[in-house]
């Protein structure tokens, strides 16, 4: 897949979260990481990405295609779509099997069966077939993360967009979620656009990176090449940074 975003705007009040951000992958990224200091616009722009939000100016285009600034056309992209967030966002009330299989039968119209079917081979795909019964409740952090992973995958997205997928877990159940990452990329073929910290990580999946701060894409490149010798000095301080914490 090929992003680009061209001068995109996006604000909240006064504070522009998003301020011209400018940048190109390359036409082959299969796994794109965002990457970049707190605050510095990972999270909004996966969301404008993803079609949750509509920048107030630029423009966003996939494999050459722009993404549509409408509500009425943003809500038929976002369907299009899978998301995973730092909090797990499952219902309290249903099972594993019902959190998965539930929007596909609402929003996708499938039939009660066949959601089922995809329901089960996604949570058996995931190390969660002895859990499809559990509340959330139920489930260790690292489990509920992975039942949101699969409602995600469940209507075959075209891209899965996680959003911090493991900032609120231990150092195991953190090891459990970014395993299923990985296979996705490497084994499942998902195109996949990751807001991470977790830079060991980046590096193993990442094919294209986009360093974002302080509201702009200060860097654009590909991974290896990023990793090896980032070019702008904010993107070398950060790696430096965070390389004192190893």
């Amino acid at each position: 897949m090929r992003l680009e975003a061209r001068a995109v705007v996006k604000r909240f009040g006064a504070h522009a979260a998003l301020d011209e951000v400018t940048f190109a992958t390359g036409a082959d990224a299969r796994v794109v990481a965002l990457l970049g200091p707190s605050g510095g616009g990972k999270s909004t722009l996966l969301r404008v990405l993803g079609c949750l939000l509509v920048p107030e100016d630029g423009s966003v285009m996939l494999d050459g295609r722009a993404l549509p600034h409408d509500e009425a056309g943003a809500l038929a992209e976002r369907r299009k779509n899978g998301f995973v967030f730092q909090g797990y966002n499952l219902f309290p009330h249903l099972t594993a099997l019902d959190n998965v299989a539930l929007p596909l039968r609402v929003v996708h119209g499938l039939e009660r069966d066949a959601a089922d079917a995809r329901a089960r081979e996604l949570l058996h795909r995931l190390g969660l077939a002895a859990h499809e019964h559990k509340r959330p409740a139920q489930l260790s952090g690292g489990q509920q993360q992975r039942a949101a992973i699969a409602r995600a995958l469940a209507p075959r997205p075209r891209l899965l967009l996680l959003d911090e997928p493991t900032s609120a877990l231990d150092p195991v159940m953190t090891g459990e979620v970014l395993d299923v990452i990985r296979e996705l990329a490497t084994e499942g073929g998902q195109h996949i656009v990751l807001a991470t910290h977790e830079i060991s990580f980046a590096r193993l999946i990442a094919d294209w990176v986009v360093f974002l701060a302080d509201g702009k894409a200060a860097e654009s490149a590909a991974a290896r090449d990023f990793f090896a010798a980032p070019q702008c000095a904010l993107a070398q301080q950060y790696l430096e940074g965070l390389s004192k914490y190893r």
